[in-house]
């Protein structure tokens, strides 16, 4: 290369600005060059919107009510209000917590009218043996003390649950047409886990606990213990019409037999505890539009609806 154009290049390199990531520190000590990476500082945001699923609501219904001596009404919660009709529904897994809730408001009910009935709706798909014995025996108090308690399965009385069903006062005892109960053994709430005396020991009290539930059965439904061990060796159900003939309960609630009459010419409403006759009830109804009798044929200039002129047919 020619000494005048490398003059030149060495020139145009020397004016060039420093844009190399190799910085040559200045020290005394020497010139060995270190790398510094260049580095920029930026800031962004960023707005983020998540979408959340449309949910139904989990809350408590509330509805209006009117305390006594009021002048007002409030909103209270569902069952808090039929809570006050003497109304409690048992409608969960009964555990400790549920239990301490359902003694609480039996105990009560009793405090502020004990010649009032108790009304008990039931779908417990299941109990532990324990919590739901506390329920079992306050119900029994109850009764002793002369409350009348009316319990009703709406769905299903699993376990201790029919137990609990077959607690109420005799005669009082009903179910839904649909309903279905199921009597079975009680088993270990949670895995037991210790020396094999221990397992044995907790082996030897289910069995006794059994035992026992086998007795209350037995002055529920009125069946002999024979009968009862039998049935329990596996899952026993029961339809609503099995659990009376059975003795667990005492009546199916069925509709009204007004309201199952196979229909008729006469147009039947149905049947109202008003006791007024309704529009129709018990008079023959006006003849419908295939009995009215047949008009002559007009022909031609009958009067019909038509906007448009009659058309004569050559």
């Amino acid at each position: 290369m020619p000494r005048p154009i490398l003059q030149i290049l060495l020139a145009s390199l020397a004016v060039l600005p420093l844009s190399s990531g190799f910085v040559t520190p200045q020290s005394s000590s020497g010139g060995m060059a270190t790398k510094a990476a260049a580095t920029t500082t930026t800031t962004t945001t960023t707005l983020s919107v998540k979408r959340m699923p449309i949910t139904m609501p989990t809350q408590e219904p509330l509805v209006p009510y009117r305390a006594p001596g009021s002048s007002y009404d409030q909103f209270i919660g569902l069952k808090s209000r039929q809570l006050r009709d003497r109304k409690l529904w048992i409608a969960q897994y009964i555990d400790e917590e549920a239990s301490n809730s359902i003694i609480s408001s039996l105990l009560y009910l009793q405090s502020e009218n004990d010649k009032e009935d108790i009304k008990l709706y039931l779908n417990i798909p299941g109990a532990n043996l324990r919590p739901a014995l506390a329920i079992y025996d306050s119900i029994s108090e109850l009764k002793a003390d002369g409350v009348k308690i009316a319990t009703t399965n709406i769905a299903l009385c699993a376990g201790m649950g029919s137990l609990i069903a077959g607690a109420g006062t005799k005669g009082m005892r009903y179910s839904l047409p649909n309903a279905r109960f199921l009597l079975q053994k009680t088993g270990m709430d949670q895995v037991f886990r210790g020396q094999a005396t221990d397992i044995a020991l907790e082996v030897r009290n289910v069995k006794k606990w059994n035992e026992k539930m086998n007795g209350e059965i037995s002055k529920v439904t009125g069946q002999s213990l024979e009968r009862i061990d039998n049935d329990l060796k596996r899952d026993f159900y029961l339809s609503s019409e099995e659990a009376v003939r059975y003795g667990l309960i005492d009546e199916v609630l069925l509709p009204m037999p007004g309201k199952r009459t196979p229909p008729s010419d006469v147009v039947d409403l149905g049947s109202f505890q008003s006791g007024n006759e309704q529009k129709y009830q018990g008079e023959k109804p006006p003849p419908s539009q295939d009995q009215q009798p047949a008009q002559p044929n007009q022909g031609m200039f009958a009067n019909n609806d038509d906007d448009e002129p009659p058309i004569a047919k050559g």
